[in-house]
């Protein structure tokens, strides 16, 4: 069972990362975000650290809100200084993870289960969470004309976005909780589990190749747009409507050399954070320009409007519900039980956060020790 579990998640990651990687093979792990709008280094400013940039990597999703909008209006420029932030976009976990592996990120915006996939496959040698950024923002989205309720979903073919990833975990626990089965790898069960990939889910499902979807925003209020209903929003099966999406990740040997940079990234990533929950219609449209300065395309009204509603945004990294994740991995057949201890260090957040009077946020006893 343990051969078979390894050779399971090592699958997992292999099929998750291909697609990605083809498509960014011409610009290494991610491709570099523009630099249009960034604010000007202020007169006398100083490198932080001694570094010429900071590498930080983030999705071209709604659920990394937090990064969009700190590259869009600058604040990760104005903390860190006369030290470059520099960015890189990415398609997926797996990918990003890489590039934090290889130095090409230092810090980045990235889902739970690559987090912790990324951890247990290097021995809790290679990454920390820092931080949180998001919560919610996933839904299934169904072709209404043959799914009506939740029960019609057995038999049908429902699309997520990788083998592995979050929202599949996700997925395939709820699969289970309806009592039925489906074999992880294969996605072939009682329900057709088809990993697709997000930019390709709307097309898939135009074209009647899917009946519904389990993904992130804005990818669920596009299939919407198409015709979709929202049959269940992963909100409501978890404690207070609150699971983390979206975390901050941080190489354990940038972390270590550069504590003051990794603190500045930090404090602007609070004070976005502070930001938008106070000024949510203008954190939309820069949230929204930088997706359209990342990707040449910005989100349509009846797209943006809807999936913003649904993202909670956050510096608590929801931690007990990191660990609920991973036993759904455990229990889908998509990971080992793992050890989680250390994968946490939430002492320069939590050091941030008094500064500004703030509250504290707990690592749920999965903390450095």
């Amino acid at each position: 069972m343990r051969s078979t579990r390894s050779a399971l998640l090592r699958r997992g990651l292999a099929v998750a990362t291909a697609l990605p990687l083809l498509a960014l093979a011409a610009c290494s792990y991610g491709s570099d975000a523009k630099d249009d709008t960034k604010a000007k280094v202020a007169a006398g400013s100083k490198k932080i650290d001694g570094l010429d940039s900071v590498k930080i990597g983030y999705f071209g999703n709604l659920t990394h809100a937090t990064a969009l909008v700190a590259n869009q209006k600058g604040y990760f420029q104005k903390e860190l200084g006369a030290t470059e932030a520099k960015y890189q976009i990415f398609n997926a976990g797996p990918s990003e993870i890489e590039a934090l592996n290889s130095g090409s990120i230092d810090i980045g915006w990235i889902g739970p289960s690559p987090a912790i996939n990324g951890f247990t496959k290097s021995k809790g040698t290679n990454l920390r969470i820092i931080g949180g950024s998001a919560s919610g923002g996933v839904k299934l989205v169904v072709n209404p004309k043959k799914i009506k309720s939740l029960k019609d979903v057995k038999g049908k073919k429902i699309a997520t976005p990788q083998l592995g990833n979050t929202q599949d975990v996700a997925f395939l626990n709820w699969i289970a909780d309806q009592g039925w089965k489906v074999d992880a790898e294969s996605g072939k069960g009682d329900v057709s589990v088809v990993r697709t990939d997000n930019k390709i889910t709307p097309d898939a499902y135009k074209s009647g190749s899917i009946d519904g979807a389990w993904v992130p925003e804005p990818t669920a209020s596009k299939l919407v747009a198409e015709g979709g209903k929202v049959l269940l929003d992963e909100s409501d099966l978890w404690p207070d409507k609150k699971f983390v999406i979206t975390n901050i990740i941080v190489s354990q040997k940038f972390l270590k050399a550069h504590p003051k940079a990794v603190e500045a990234v930090l404090k602007a990533s609070v004070e976005t954070n502070k930001w938008i929950n106070a000024n949510p219609d203008e954190a939309k449209a820069s949230a929204n320009k930088q997706l359209e300065a990342d990707s040449g395309k910005a989100l349509p009204a009846n797209v943006l409007d809807p999936a913003w509603k649904s993202i909670q945004i956050t510096n608590d990294p929801l931690a007990s519900t990191l660990n609920t994740e991973a036993e759904h991995a455990v229990k889908a057949g998509l990971l080992e039980n793992p050890s989680l201890t250390g994968i946490y260090d939430l002492t320069l957040l939590n050091k941030v956060l008094k500064a500004a009077g703030e509250s504290t946020v707990d690592d749920a006893g999965l903390g450095v020790k």
